[in-house]
């Protein structure tokens, strides 16, 4: 046990290409660290696409599943950081549509008067705090089409610049 905390701590210190390298080459707690100094980025990523935080999670996890199934073929021709947003904006793509096939869940109770009442999103009450600007930025986004939406997530929380966005989005500048 000794032995994997301290590669985990020499690998916290390696750049993202040292990590691929050594990932690729089987070294497991390289790729637990590439993992987890991305999945914030990646689950950003797909909340802000999505719009939805359980579809967001979903994606997030998608995306990473399809990181370390794709880690093999990874060639370093753009940045890891890159790569990954592309991963997880195709991740987030693929929940949007997923989400426009499923029926929607409505879950009711009764109120204190007995009353039938429908909850649109149960979660609702958790996210009281933040809501006023998470729902404005959701509505700005929303509002956009899929494309757009992408390229500005992309900016605004991947902090990527135009060029690495049009890697990502595999469109010129």
């Amino acid at each position: 046990m000794r032995h994997r905390g301290y590669h985990q701590c020499i690998a916290s210190h390696f750049d993202d290409h040292a990590l691929v390298a050594a990932a690729q080459g089987g070294d497991r707690s390289s790729l637990d660290v590439l993992l987890r100094r991305h999945y914030d980025r990646i689950y950003a990523v797909c909340r802000r696409v999505i719009g939805h935080e359980a579809d967001a999670a979903d994606a997030a996890q998608e995306a990473m599943i399809a990181i370390v199934r794709g880690l093999a073929k990874f060639d370093g021709r753009s940045s890891f950081g890159t790569w990954t947003y592309r991963i997880a904006t195709n991740a987030s793509l693929d929940e949007l549509r997923r989400r426009q096939r499923r029926p929607v869940n409505h879950l009711a109770h009764r109120d204190n008067n007995n009353n039938h009442v429908e909850i649109a999103d149960p979660q609702s009450t958790t996210r009281v705090d933040a809501i006023g600007d998470h729902m404005l930025i959701d509505a700005a986004l929303a509002a956009l089409p899929e494309d757009f939406r992408v390229a500005v997530v992309l900016r605004d929380v991947g902090d990527l610049d135009y060029a690495e966005i049009a890697e990502v989005l595999g469109v010129p500048v």
